[in-house]
């Protein structure tokens, strides 16, 4: 090792300049003073694997620049403070730099230090920062290595001078020094043939080659030596294994283990693995040299026959695809070759040995074959609805195994039983018109007829064919709708479409010349037609037409002038915003505030009634009185409505009263009269509203209880007895969904008049000593009405449908407006 000394440059310059002006005395003097100092360094070396003894001395460094308080040395960088660390150090009294252990060149060529001057008191720099590197001498202790992993598959049939392995050495000492520069040899190989060589490629770069054949039947794998050895000194060297496994190609040709094969086949038929054929291989089985390929050399020129191999046992599959006729062909002779998948290699110069053949010999059996028509398929056209006994055709038919005489003709598929066949010459006639328009006839107008011929051979064999009548069309078939009702949705138009179809085609179909029925004004007076002419009519009606059914007779010809006579029934309609009628929304079962004044009005009459019956009969006694029972007498009447129920067939009687005692005739007499006062306000115009008010107020007036017994008014004093009674009738209201049924019966206010009167005298005192004239109970006689009585009814089942109740027409509104202002003026709280 050898070390330059410092060569220190020092320089000191001086520059003075004289500024004008008389105040300043002299010029001022500035003094610039730049001193550098540069550490000339040549590189420290130092050897690899150097053992030392450490720490071991390497250079000194020093500096002519001073400090007053004293100066110190100092190091850093690779090796020192960075990785790999603890390698150099310094000292920093005297400068002496120092190795603290070896170091490998091949982990790190050079270091490169840094180098300072430091004062001791202050740690300041004095001197500009410098540094240097420390070089690693190589020495040669790598060895060259091969790569690893030297394996290789090496097929049989690869050409002789081919590379087989590559050989790639590597060396970490110093590039292009000697301890890095090899050569690689081959230092063996086992077994010894074929001759097996190396082949270097560069300096680092070599392959193995050989000269020969490789045979995978004596040998399957070699091992080879190969050597890589330096120049340095020492010379260091290494030697690697290389194992080349040989992989099996086809070497050897598939052999029949037969001569030859035999098999049959029944005439006229297809079928598979009809015979199978086998083959010897000595080559690795299920490889591309193993697997079999077989070959037809000759006799399927008609290509009957077809060859698969089997990839599980290699065999040859023979199969036929096309069947054989027994009368031209009995016996078939096939000759077969077989090769392998992979082409044969053969080493060197030897020639090529011949593929393997085998004879197979196929014997035809004799079948019944099926008779044959003429034609499969047999076109016959006529024209539709012909008289029967028309005849269709008559098929020849021929038979190779039978004799044409015997066979016999049926009819396989006749759908709509329209002909029949003669069973021995095969003619098919009609039975029955045939109908164009049949659902058994295809849109080409075609009827489908299917026919067979069968021989008499051991089994019977058929023979089959298609006839294919088409009809010709006459015009049989009177236009019609194709929808016999329609809806007009009243809310958005007046005007609807009525389309019209034919069975028949053209020229006997549409368009179509459509008209109203003539002779029905209502008809003629409400709608009309426009277009009238085309597949389809326009209905339009001229004018508003309540929500309803209606029937439009319509006379339809087609352009044959065949008139067709149809009723489209229309129903007219609310449709909102779709195409279908709404459904009616069900009534409502709310009490509006006319309903309400009309039952509170009800209560106040009935409570007035009350107070002038009681005033008008004073403190009479009336526990003993027996009143008037009149069942069915109620208020509840039949209005202008559609759509009413049925009759109820209860008949309303009248009770008489059975009482003897003269006392009671006094108080009914007063009340009576004091009724008959009362009744006239009552008036028919008023019955003819349907006010349950009224109805509770007129049952509480004529009736005590519900029982069920008949009472008889007989005659007196010449006069018929008062029998005139009015009918009860349901009335059934429809809305929506729901009905509300009411039960109303009637009776007039002179018909009230007339009876009281009528018992007036009957219980007068002038009458009481004669019997046939004294009132008396009638035994039961039967079950009365099955109404309910309108005292047991609540708002709750009084129906849904209470919307009558809102206008009562204009006698009720001007009795509810008395009543009303009267609540009013009262103050009463309702």
């Amino acid at each position: 090792m050898r070390t330059i000394p410092l060569l220190l440059l020092v320089a000191l310059t001086a520059l003075a300049e004289s500024h004008r002006g008389e105040h300043i005395g002299r010029g001022k003097r500035e003094v610039l003073v730049r001193s550098k100092r540069r550490w000339v360094l040549s590189t420290i070396e130092i050897d690899e694997g150097d053992s030392g003894p450490f720490p071991k001395e390497l250079s000194k460094m020093y500096n002519d620049k001073t400090h007053a308080s004293g100066e110190k040395y100092k190091i850093s960088g690779i090796g020192v403070d960075q990785e790999p660390l603890g390698v150099f150090s310094i000292d920093e009294n005297t400068g002496v730099v120092y190795a603290e252990r070896s170091v490998d060149r091949e982990e790190l060529e050079h270091y490169h230090i840094r180098f300072d001057i430091l004062s001791k008191e202050t740690g300041e720099r004095i001197d500009n920062e410098l540094s240097f590197n420390v070089e690693v001498n190589d020495r040669n202790d790598n060895a060259p290595m091969f790569q690893p992993n030297l394996q290789a598959d090496v097929e049989e049939n690869v050409v002789e001078g081919s590379a087989l392995v590559p050989l790639h050495v590597i060396d970490r000492d110093k590039k292009n020094t000697p301890n890095s520069t090899f050569t690689i040899s081959m230092v063996s190989q086992n077994p010894q043939e074929p001759k097996i060589e190396l082949v270097v490629v560069s300096p680092s770069m070599a392959h193995l080659s050989f000269k020969g054949c490789f045979n995978y039947d004596k040998v399957k794998k070699y091992e080879v030596i190969v050597q890589a050895r330096d120049h340095g000194t020492p010379p260091l060297s290494s030697t690697a294994t290389v194992t080349l496994n040989i992989v099996d190609t086809n070497t050897h040709l598939p052999t029949f283990k037969k001569q030859e094969y035999e098999g049959e086949v029944k005439e006229g038929i297809t079928k598979d693995d009809v015979v199978r054929i086998a083959v010897d291989d000595k080559d690795t089985p299920k490889t591309p040299g193993w697997r079999a390929k077989y070959f037809f050399v000759k006799g399927n020129e008609g290509e009957n026959y077809k060859l698969e191999t089997d990839p599980i046992t290699n065999e040859g599959i023979l199969s036929v695809i096309k069947g054989k006729d027994f009368e031209k062909t009995t016996h078939t002779d096939l000759v077969v070759r077989v090769e392998n998948e992979e082409a044969l290699f053969v080493c060197g110069t030897a020639t090529p040995p011949t593929p393997n053949t085998v004879k197979i010999k196929m014997k035809v059996i004799d079948i019944n074959d099926p008779p044959h028509y003429e034609n499969n398929l047999y076109k016959v056209y006529k024209v539709e609805e012909e008289e029967p006994g028309k005849v269709l055709l008559t098929p020849k038919v021929t038979d190779a195994d039978s004799d044409v005489t015997r066979i016999r003709h049926v009819l396989l598929n006749d759908p709509a039983g329209w002909v029949k066949i003669d069973e021995k010459t095969g003619k098919v006639t009609t039975i029955k018109k045939m109908d164009r328009e049949s659902p058994f006839v295809d849109g080409d107008s075609a009827y489908k007829i299917l026919i067979g011929a069968i021989d008499d051979g051991e089994p019977a064999e058929t023979g089959t064919s298609t006839v294919m009548v088409y009809l010709r069309d006459i015009n049989d078939n009177k236009p019609g709708l194709v929808n016999e009702g329609a809806i007009l949705c009243g809310n958005r138009g007046n005007k609807i479409m009525v389309p019209a179809t034919d069975a028949d085609v053209d020229p006997f179909s549409g368009p179509f010349t459509f008209s109203l029925v003539g002779d029905d004004k209502d008809v003629t007076e409400r709608w009309k037609l426009d277009p009238t002419f085309g597949e389809e009519a326009g209905l339009i009606s001229l004018g508003t037409l309540p929500f309803d059914n209606y029937s439009v007779p319509l006379v339809i010809k087609d352009q044959q002038s065949l008139i067709g006579l149809h009723t489209v029934e229309v129903m007219v309609c609310d449709c909102g915003d779709g195409d279908v009628c709404l459904s009616k929304k069900p009534p409502s079962s709310s009490l509006g505030p006319a309903g309400i004044g009309l039952l509170l009005l009800g209560l106040l009459l009935l409570l007035l009634l009350l107070l002038a019956f009681k005033c008008q009969c004073g403190g009479k006694d009336f526990k003993k009185i027996a009143t008037v029972q009149d069942e069915g007498n109620q208020t509840l009447i039949k209005y202008n409505q559609e759509g009413g129920g049925s009759a109820s067939m209860s008949e309303p009687v009248l009770l008489r009263t059975p009482t003897n005692d003269l006392a009671v005739t006094d108080g009914i007499k007063m009340g009576t009269m004091q009724e008959i006062k009362m009744v006239p306000v009552m008036t028919q115009d008023m019955y003819s509203y349907n006010s349950p008010a009224l109805g509770m107020m007129n049952s509480n007036m004529n009736s005590q209880g519900t029982q069920h017994q008949r009472d008889t008014v007989r005659s007196h004093g010449g006069q018929s007895t008062y029998a005139t009674w009015s009918t009860n009738k349901m009335n059934t209201h429809q809305g929506g969904s729901s009905r509300y049924n009411r039960s109303v019966s009637m009776r007039s206010s002179q018909h009230i008049s007339d009876h009281i009167g009528k018992r007036m005298q009957q219980i007068d005192g002038n009458h009481v000593g004669r019997p046939e004239d004294q009132p008396y109970e009638y035994a039961y006689e039967g079950q009365g009405s099955k109404c309910q009585s309108l005292d047991e009814l609540s708002l709750s089942n009084l129906g849904d449908d209470l919307m009558f109740l809102n206008d009562l027409g204009p006698k009720f509104k001007t009795l509810g407006g008395v009543c009303h202002r009267t609540i009013q003026k009262n103050n009463i709280q309702l």
